[in-house]
């Protein structure tokens, strides 16, 4: 009897070594379980890194080699919306739509009503699921709990006022140069606004619709960045002078210059380790927060999984079937364990409860908790914005001349709102047409 030729799915995913830790990826021992439990379908996995992946799958698109799956940073999902293809219609289809309400696709159990909300809906647009999450992470705190011990505090700050007394308590210790330090990086800016409720763009943090105006000198803004340019003048915050510096933070924070450090949760990967090194307990706490303003919730970071369109529905529900397998608790639990990520599912957090992870790690548990609590508002959710690393550059450049040179905060955030509108109406320009085409900015914001 004559074989059938198996149905090929072309998986581009981000590389980790490239964003995350060292750890081996999962998906291709995936890949190789789901083409034997599937003989009909061969799953290849392809790597790519995250920054230039859009811009890869456009050259590809424009050859009709479009990859069947490609992951993409969260920042990029405006342009992955808008990028069409050689036809003129969306490259990818909302993976909403082509699951189409089922439960199982090919005897693999579909995983969306069970996945973390606030991780799943940054997705959505328009009410509609654009895409899947892969992997999520947030921003805590990470705390050197000796100094702040010898200050005479027993648990890390949860709140602005909180810091700001803690690092007035630590100025009075000898050792510490400064109480707090965090890179000048998007994603503060963005976190800090969606706790507090507040929007960077129009139409519902542009999810009811395309962004098209963009405010970077807003209320919650301004709190926040004069909180920040208070801790800067009163010799509490450390600002190395350098955009992006989480290097200079790492060391402050392992050689004990600072006593609360503010980054990613998948730092814990190696600020743990760098505190036991040294003989002083971290501890990890959620993002502190305005205590003026109720608490709306952390936006996720991380990376997503779009399917492209027109696919056979045989490739395309391989395609789908092959996400849920990735993203099955066993996996994501596994994938969350190496790369110090938040577990996608609830499923998969009841595998690490199981197995006594938590237990043991019970500091890898706090991002999680803390982007459960989020509201599900669209300020929570965090903005779709297209042109968003340009826009982002001029949110870090702004902060920078506040810290640095004296700039007048709501002065220069105005400029910076000014000059990110124009980023803003170019890209939806060119998107528009006519004719309509894909972006012509594809950068991802770093």
């Amino acid at each position: 009897m004559t074989q059938q030729p198996k149905t090929k799915i072309n998986v581009w995913l981000t590389d980790p070594a490239s964003w995350a830790t060292n750890e081996a990826d999962i998906a291709v021992s995936a890949a190789s379980e789901f083409n034997e439990a599937h003989p009909e379908y061969q799953v290849e996995i392809n790597r790519h890194d995250f920054r230039t992946m859009p811009a890869e799958v456009a050259r590809a698109a424009e050859h009709g080699e479009t990859p069947d799956i490609a992951e993409y940073h969260f920042t990029a999902t405006r342009a992955a919306m808008d990028m069409l293809g050689p036809d003129g219609n969306p490259l990818f289809t909302p993976v909403g739509r082509a699951i189409a309400g089922r439960s199982e696709i090919l005897g693999e159990r579909v995983v969306l009503d069970d996945m973390v909300p606030a991780a799943r809906d940054y997705f959505r647009y328009q009410g509609e699921l654009m895409a899947i999450p892969r992997t999520a992470s947030g921003i805590v705190l990470y705390a050197n709990m000796d100094l702040l011990a010898k200050a005479g505090i027993t648990e890390p700050p949860r709140t602005w006022l909180e810091v700001t007394a803690a690092c007035e308590a630590l100025a009075k210790l000898p050792g510490p140069t400064h109480g707090i330090a965090w890179p000048n990086f998007y994603w503060v800016f963005l976190q800090s606004v969606a706790q507090q409720g507040g929007l960077i763009t129009d139409r519902d943090n542009g999810r009811s619709g395309r962004a098209e105006k963009v405010n970077l000198a807003s209320a919650e803004m301004m709190n926040y960045v004069r909180w920040w340019q208070g801790l800067h003048r009163d010799g509490h915050y450390l600002y190395t002078g350098e955009l992006l510096d989480f290097a200079g933070g790492y060391a402050a924070f392992e050689e004990q210059r600072i006593g609360l450090f503010l980054s990613s949760s998948v730092d814990a990967s190696h600020l743990l380790d760098r505190g036991e090194r040294h003989g002083f307990t971290v501890a990890v706490s959620p993002m502190p927060y305005n205590d003026d303003v109720p608490l709306a919730g952390n936006m996720m970071g991380g990376f997503a999984l779009w399917l492209a369109a027109g696919l056979s529905q045989a490739k395309q529900d391989g395609a789908l079937a092959f996400i849920q397998y990735l993203n099955r608790p066993s996996s994501a639990a596994e994938w969350a364990k190496r790369h110090h990520r938040i577990p996608i599912s609830r499923a998969a957090v009841d595998v690490l409860h199981e197995e006594g992870w938590y237990r043991d790690n019970p500091r890898l548990r706090v991002a999680g908790e803390q982007l459960e609590a989020a509201d599900g508002s669209p300020a929570a959710l965090g903005p779709l914005l297209g042109g968003q690393a340009g826009i982002m550059g001029e949110i870090t450049s702004a902060m920078h001349d506040v810290l640095t040179n004296g700039a007048e905060p709501h002065a220069r955030f105005a400029e910076a709102t000014r000059r990110a509108q124009q980023i803003l109406d170019a890209y939806n320009s060119y998107c528009d047409g006519p004719p309509r085409r894909t972006p012509n900015d594809l950068a991802v914001s770093l």
